[in-house]
Formats: structure tokens, sequence, C-alpha cells
């Protein structure tokens, strides 16, 4: 299919390719905290200042807890950015949320972990060294007391009997690294040569964000970042007369695309592991809207000889470009 083919009728079918690299965080500035608490009956309350804006991480940040903590995703229950009594996040943007936050949460939950064998190590009666914590109950494992077992219910109560260990941690997180998601798109389009309309055929993106916590809130950031990209590149124009008034402010005159724009869309990862993230995790939020633009745009060069470098490509550029080239 590359560069182009001619479809015959003044229609042009091309393809084009762009690369891209984005970050995990502001080094160094971005700030993620989480809290932890063991109910009575054994469940967990999680509390974040990160704000969940559709993309999901108030389920992936209670994976990542339900991870270490061994229990179920239903017995984290989370309670998200509300300044009363959440801990501090510096904001859900740059990319940060599950790099930055999802390490203080993996961390905190570690914390609390160790608190939940202390506890029950000591109403064993035996070292902490010595048990272990399946997600159920605290046995020990050598020793006299080899076998012993008490529930993760029964060790919340006495938590709350005059012990001295709170069964409740609070961790903070800043990272001095921000290790980069990498994407590639690759756009097939159709443009007509006389109308300059350019018709998206299929996109296929792949993904290196380490390793996704959660397979299909990952995929459908990635489609969504991807559309808003389409959308940024052929659609959304805004225009201002001479004197500074938006021409079209409403949805009549600016056109956001919807999924019948979007011709075929498909999404692939390529995991890899960051040790620094949680889980291996790094960051998915910016990086897949930047390759729609230069995608297209190579797309239309390769169908049309001519190069664009403001956004949107609109259809009236393309002919108007195309009638001069032809003109020469």
């Amino acid at each position: 299919k590359y560069p182009c083919r001619d479809m015959g009728n003044g229609k042009i079918r091309a393809v084009g390719m762009g690369m891209a690299m984005q970050g995990s965080g502001i080094t160094s500035m971005d700030v993620g905290s989480a809290t932890l608490k063991v109910n009575d009956e054994g469940f967990y309350t999680l509390l974040i200042g990160a704000a969940d804006m559709g993309t999901g991480c108030d389920t992936t940040l209670a994976q990542i807890a339900a991870e270490v903590l061994e229990c179920p995703l239903d017995n984290i229950t989370t309670l998200s950015a509300d300044t009363d009594w959440s801990p501090y996040d510096s904001g859900s943007y740059a990319s940060s949320t599950i790099y930055v936050t999802g390490k203080a949460t993996e961390k905190c939950a570690l914390e609390l972990r160790g608190k939940i064998c202390a506890l029950g190590a000591k109403l064993l009666g035996c070292d902490k060294e010595q048990v272990s914590f399946d997600g159920r109950e605290v046995r020990v494992e050598e020793g006299e007391n080899a076998g012993k077992t008490i529930s993760l219910s029964d060790i919340a109560t006495a938590s709350m009997n005059g012990n001295s260990i709170e069964l409740q941690a609070t961790v903070t997180h800043s990272s001095e690294i921000s290790p980069p998601p990498y994407m590639v798109g690759a756009a097939e389009i159709e443009v007509d040569t006389e109308t300059g309309e350019v018709t998206l055929l299929d996109y296929a993106a792949a993904v290196d964000c380490g390793t996704p916590i959660n397979p299909n809130l990952t995929r459908v950031q990635a489609e969504g970042g991807i559309a808003q990209g389409i959308g940024m590149t052929l659609f959304e124009n805004i225009q201002y007369t001479d004197k500074g008034q938006m021409i079209n402010n409403s949805f009549m005159q600016y056109k956001v695309p919807t999924r019948l724009d979007m011709g075929r869309l498909r999404v692939e990862f390529r995991s890899s592991y960051e040790p620094t993230g949680p889980f291996g995790a790094k960051s998915i939020g910016e990086i897949v809207i930047n390759t729609p633009a230069p995608a297209l745009a190579h797309a239309v060069y390769n169908a049309t000889g001519l190069w664009f470098r403001e956004l949107p490509i609109t259809s009236e550029q393309i002919a108007m470009g195309i009638a001069e080239k032809e003109c020469e």
C-alpha cells in the first residue's frame, strides 16, 4: 500500500506513519499519595487524591492494592479526590496517575500488609518474621506455634481493643525519573482530489506502556486518545472573525468525529516491564493522542505531495493545495 495507489475517479489511497514518546509524570515534581486502612470485617478502604476523569484509575489503583493484599477487588472500597479527607496528590495530569499514585498505592499496601503481619504475630505469640499472610489469615510458619492461624477479621477487631499497632498506612511517593511510553500509529486514508475530503479507512497502533495493569481500561483509553487525535487532525477547527469573535461557536459548526469517522481502529500492546513503576507499569494517558496527527499528515503527503504543518488539515486546504500545485 505504500506510499499510495490511484483508485480512479479522482480517489487516491495512501498510508502514513507516526511515532512518539511521552513521559510518566514530571520528574521530582508530581506527588501521589494513598491511605489504606482495614475495616471491622477485614475489608479495606483506599483513599486517594487522584481524580478519576474517566480513565478508570479508581479501579486500577484498587487492583494494585488488591494484588499486594491478596484479596478480591470487591474487598477494596475506593474513595477518591475529596480535599476534606483525601491524602495530598498533585493532580491527575502529565500522565502521572498510575506511575506515581499507583506506586504510592503499592508501597502503602505493602506497609499495611507488614502491619497486619506484625499484629497477627503479636496475637499469636511469635515474631513477625515467623508468620505469613495469604490475604485471609496470618499463619505461624515456624517455631513452637507453627500451624496456628488468626483470621484477618479477628486481627481487625483486635486492632480496636487497645493494641498498639494501627492497621492503617499512608504513603506519599514522587519519582526522580519519568520513563517514557512509546507508540507507533499507521493510517490508511482515501483522498478525494476534487473536494479534498479525507476518509480514514484503517488505523493501527502499537503501544508500549510498560505492563498494563488493566488491559481493558488501557485499550479503551488508547482508542479514545486516538479518536481525539483524529478529530484534532481532520475535523475540529476553531475559527474567529477579524474582531476575535468565534465563528463556529456550536457543535453545528464545530465537528466532533463520531465512531463512524474512525474507520477500522486497531490497538495492540507490546508489553515491557518498568521496574520503577507499580508492577511494571508506565503511563498511557497522553501518549495515545500523539501519533494520529503525524501519521495522517504523512498519509496526506503520500497521497497529494503536500505537507501540512498546522492543524486541522481541512478538505478546503487540501483541495486548494492540489489546485495550486496543478497550476504550478
